[in-house]
């Protein structure tokens, strides 16, 4: 009503009263109580009750144990609710109000919401010794997120992959933080989107790679994200299988599509092809009609490669350190060498200098060289790899390149933001079809995520790991 000032709260509080000569002039008799007895304020709220102050007529003596120091919205509502409500009385209007069932008390203080609202979740971050390169996991309790900003997605986590950290590229980025979100292969559903947010609305099945700044971790309950780093997720696809399978996928894109422009008919080597990396590059490969050669670095591992179908061309198995991984390949491919060649990671000294570290054998980057076939392509995972002048001329003289696999080049530029969505696009496809067929372990659920991690970061897990919430 035009010039009712009274909040509805305090109108339906004291709607059952007579009214009064002192009532404000724009409210009805139905609500003249809000001048009655000298004023609420007065007498109402300051003495606990008194002629006017009560719900349901007159209160002779305030009440004992009334609350002081607190808003007068929040006295009348804790003074209602101590009492039963009323089924009905009358209104401002003079008709009749009746209090939703859902909230008997009527519309609560804002104060009283804000407690109820709080909700914690639990995430997991990892800190970086000052002394050396050893990390920490840790939980750390989180409270509920901001609004979701224009572009930003907020995601009900059901599914998180596992995957070793690069300490020393984050350390390059200069990102002073106590503690670092741990998480960014993630799979959920939609809850809420940003004002500007274009591509998908709540309820969503989506699939995406949290960047490298993301101050949420993927391994919790809720996280926000911008919704250029999602997709959409196909309906045949498990959660498990999309948070495992969308990190490797993209970086199998990576190397032989954008790297190494694999065609059909190129023969190509992949080093370790049991590992979750290995596996999935050997799928595309196959699936792009190229012939496959891998490498297995146990029984297991050889075992696991030999079922694969379509079948490799060899596997060579270097757990006994008798084969050699240039003669092999030049055997295989009639002394022409390989067109491709994805490592995971080489020997850049001779085996006394090496340090012993290494948990799996590797080659020598001189036989990578020498199995490399004119115009090949060498895409390394080795962040320091060094060259020699003779290795220069070497891939000079076959008019070879090498290319360095690092999947995070596709989100330091928004110029290659459409291909990169593309690929995820892409990679969900192929895994809904059947062209991937990811090598998981079995889920695992949250808490267990701090000593999974653990292992992962120490290189020790073949399978990839995932949690599942």
């Amino acid at each position: 009503m035009p010039g009712d000032v009274v909040p509805s709260a305090v109108a339906m509080a004291f709607s059952t009263v007579s009214g009064s000569p002192g009532v404000t002039s724009g409210l009805t008799n139905g609500s003249s109580a809000w001048a009655r007895g000298g004023g609420l304020s007065a007498k109402g709220l300051e003495g606990g009750g008194g002629e006017g102050a009560g719900r349901w007529g007159r209160s002779e003596a305030g009440e004992p144990g009334e609350t002081r120091g607190v808003s007068w919205e929040t006295r009348i509502w804790l003074k209602l609710e101590r009492r039963p409500a009323k089924p009905s009385s009358l209104g401002a209007d003079g008709g009749s109000h009746r209090t939703p069932a859902s909230d008997p008390l009527g519309p609560r203080p804002r104060s009283a919401k804000a407690a109820e609202g709080r909700v914690t979740m639990k995430g997991l971050y990892f800190q970086q010794s000052s002394t050396n390169e050893e990390i920490t996991f840790v939980f750390q309790e989180r409270e509920n997120l901001p609004a979701t900003e224009d572009y930003y997605v907020k995601l009900q986590v059901k599914a998180c992959a596992l995957s070793q950290i690069n300490t020393k590229l984050l350390a390059e980025m200069k990102m002073e933080k106590d503690f670092f979100p741990v998480g960014r292969e993630v799979a959920g559903i939609v809850l809420d989107v940003g004002s500007k947010v274009s591509f998908f609305q709540p309820d969503d099945e989506v699939v995406g790679i949290l960047p490298l700044d993301s101050e949420d971790p993927g391994l919790c309950e809720v996280v926000r994200v911008h919704e250029h780093y999602l997709v959409h997720k196909p309906e045949k696809v498990t959660w498990p299988e999309a948070a495992g399978t969308i990190r490797d996928g993209v970086r199998a894109y990576t190397a032989l599509h954008y790297l190494s422009h694999l065609s059909p008919g190129k023969s190509v080597l992949i080093m370790d092809g049991a590992s979750a990396l290995g596996t999935i590059a050997i799928q595309l490969a196959h699936h792009r009609g190229a012939r496959v050669i891998s490498t297995a670095c146990s029984l297991e591992d050889k075992q696991y490669l030999e079922r694969l179908r379509p079948s490799l061309a060899r596997v060579i198995d270097l757990s006994n350190g008798k084969a050699h991984v240039a003669e092999s390949c030049l055997e295989e491919t009639g002394g022409l060498g390989v067109d491709i060649v994805l490592d995971a990671g080489v020997r850049l000294y001779s085996k006394d200098d090496e340090p012993a570290v290494k948990l799996q054998p590797l080659p020598h980057k001189h036989d990578i060289i020498t199995l490399l076939g004119v115009g090949g392509h060498w895409v390394t995972t080795e962040e320091n790899l060094q060259l020699d002048p003779p290795d220069s001329h070497c891939l000079f003289l076959k008019g070879a390149t090498v290319a360095f696999l690092n999947d995070e080049v596709w989100n330091l530029s928004n110029v290659q933001q459409g291909k990169y969505l593309c690929i995820l696009k892409d990679v969900m496809e192929k895994l809904s079809a059947g062209v991937f067929r990811p090598q998981l372990d079995e889920p695992i659920p949250l808490y267990e995520a701090k000593v999974s991690m653990e292992v992962v970061q120490k290189n020790q897990g073949r399978k990839k790991q995932v949690v599942q919430f």
